[in-house]
């Protein structure tokens, strides 16, 4: 309701300044400030003063003269406080609200008809994904369920990087060392046990003699070059790493859950042909240059001052190169591509939409969302180095922590008499795993994150379980109404306190909260709305009795704010990625 609230104000001050005469080239419809207590305010008397010739305040009246609240279906009155024409909202807006509440898809906008690919995560099969990493499966996931809401029709892929330098270095570590020369793996788990491998591979091209390394660096060439020949051989090595370690992978990531439509390898795009093809149009373009042994991209003409490098003196592609075929493949298949990074690719990520723009793309078809890093207190995290804490580990240690606190704040009446060992269990996952990803994806993505375990597994505001425990209360309200034989109404009339209208107005918010979140990749944006509807609740629940109410009436009206609001929160969580506990 509050999307069509909006543009009914917008209409009522476009057409008040039609008939005063005055441009309707920016409306100023906002939220005003927090003491003020209308719901939308206009602030077009401030651009306006100096053209009319006269002060705010009294354009602003003006304005409002021109407003007629009866010509509108969701505003009540209008009113100004100095250079502000406050719009109030009515009874209907309230009953709408509270009807569309009682939907179960609440929140879910209309189709756009719009199809969009959401690449993310897209990790190097090297290993077991670790905290480091972490941050862009959960901002990734989020990405796309908020699209997703946003009424897109959305695909996820995971693209992988099986044609690279680490790869070739990874598959020629697993074919040299005999198992024997490594250390124990940590779990009983494919990517766990060659990860060893790797590493292994790495510390001996640091340490050992010139004359072994430079063979080894042989053998590594051979297997990237016969990648780019397309010989068969050399892809079914590769893909004996890289498949297992995958595997492995996608079992950690779909814990937190963070799942893929589809896995799109980069060696597609060399065996059948279109690798190739990008690299024949690129030397044909004008920004094309032949410099130290390598053809590249000057990109000066894009205020890019570094060269994209897209062919080797040997005749191999590069990532990027790959990559160029990859985007050419969605942007054919998809209406919107959302690519989710990490910081340290912005240069590449800029140097490939120029490249993009080189070949004759339509480059508004790409969007890219960057992230900052995960790291521990000590430093950064790194899988060939062997250092971090692995996502697994994080993940079971939160669902432990979890459960214990669970199980300390438990009423006993519900323990002993409602809950089992099975539905503990459930709530500590639940809880656990939500834990972890509230606390990444409710971070701005371009700040850092040190990661601690306490903060993250913080039960109090600020965190999963504080929201999540709305929805529980929310479910135990119902049930209890239920028992009683209290059924839900939409009668609006009879919620008049200030708690009251405070949790209608938040329900009200909650689809142009995914609208705004959507149009700009901000899915923490709903992490904040969420915290923010459990406080409001909160005060609600503690001034506003379901089960004792006044009267009949108003007992029911409650519980349907609380059917519209268990909806709400059931679906933020949702957006995120966390679970909605029916209880805790």
């Amino acid at each position: 309701m509050f999307r069509a609230f909006r543009s009914e104000v917008a209409a009522a001050v476009e057409s008040a300044l039609t008939a005063l005469d005055l441009p309707t080239d920016d409306l100023g419809v906002e939220e005003p400030p927090a003491e003020m207590p209308a719901t939308l305010a206009s602030s077009v008397a401030f651009r306006l003063a100096s053209e009319v010739g006269a002060p705010p305040p009294s354009v602003a009246e003006d304005v409002a003269a021109e407003i007629d609240a009866d010509d509108y279906e969701y505003v009540a009155h209008v009113d100004t406080q100095g250079p502000y024409v406050n719009f109030y909202v009515s009874e209907a807006y309230y009953a709408d609200t509270l009807t569309a509440g009682r939907d179960e898809a609440y929140g879910e906008l209309p189709a756009t008809g719009k199809s969009v690919v959401v690449e993310h995560t897209s990790a190097n099969p090297t290993g077991p994904v670790h905290v480091g990493r972490a941050r862009n499966p959960i901002f990734g996931d989020a990405v796309a369920r908020l699209l997703e809401y946003a009424g897109n029709d959305v695909e996820t892929h995971y693209y992988v990087n099986d044609a690279g330098r680490q790869i070739a270095v990874f598959t020629w570590a697993y074919e040299t060392f005999d198992e024997s020369e490594l250390p124990e793996p940590e779990r009983d788990r494919a990517d766990y046990d060659l990860v060893r491998y790797y590493r292994e591979g790495n510390a001996f091209l640091e340490s050992a003699d010139e004359a072994d390394v430079a063979a080894a660096e042989a053998e590594i060439a051979e297997i990237m070059q016969g990648l780019e020949a397309g010989d068969e051989d050399t892809y079914e090595r590769v893909a004996t790493v890289v498949d297992q370690v995958l595997g492995g992978m996608r079992t950690s990531l779909e814990r937190l859950p963070a799942t893929f439509d589809e896995f799109v390898k980069e060696t597609t795009f060399i065996r059948n042909g279109d690798a190739d093809e990008i690299v024949a149009r690129l030397k044909e373009s004008d920004h094309a240059v032949y410099e130290e042994d390598a053809w590249q991209l000057d990109l000066s003409a894009f205020d890019l001052e570094k060269n994209l490098v897209f062919l080797r003196s040997d005749d191999t592609t590069l990532y990027t190169t790959r990559d160029l075929a990859h985007h050419e493949w969605k942007f054919e298949h998809f209406d919107e591509a959302v690519t989710v990074l990490g910081e340290d690719h912005k240069l590449q990520a800029e140097q490939l939409e120029a490249a993009l723009e080189i070949l004759g793309n339509d480059t508004d078809q790409l969007r890219q969302t960057f992230y900052s890093w995960v790291n521990l207190p000590e430093g950064g995290m790194s899988t060939r180095e062997g250092t971090g804490v692995d996502l697994d580990d994080l993940l079971d240690e939160s669902v432990q922590r979890a459960r214990e606190e669970v199980e300390d704040r438990l009423d006993s009446r519900i323990r002993n008499d409602e809950l089992d060992e099975a539905d503990i269990d459930r709530i500590a996952r639940q809880v656990g795993l939500g834990a972890v990803r509230y606390d990444i994806v409710s971070k701005q993505p371009t700040k850092g994150i040190t990661f601690e375990w306490e903060r993250a597994l913080d039960f109090e505001a600020q965190s999963a379980p504080y929201v999540q425990y709305v929805h529980a209360r929310c479910c135990g309200i119902e049930g209890e109404a239920a028992d009683a034989g209290i059924e839900p109404s939409a009668d609006v009339s009879v919620l008049d306190s200030d708690a009251e209208l405070a949790l209608l107005e938040d329900v009200a918010r909650f689809p142009v909260v995914i609208e705004r979140a959507a149009a700009d990749l901000e899915p923490h944006v709903v992490a904040t709305f969420a915290r923010e509807f459990a406080e409001t609740f909160n005060t609600f629940y503690r001034e506003c009795s379901v089960l004792n109410a006044e009267d009949d009436a108003v007992a029911a009206a409650r519980l349907g704010l609380v059917e519209a609001a268990r909806h709400t929160v059931a679906n933020a969580l949702d957006v995120l990625g966390i679970e909605a506990p029916e209880s805790m």
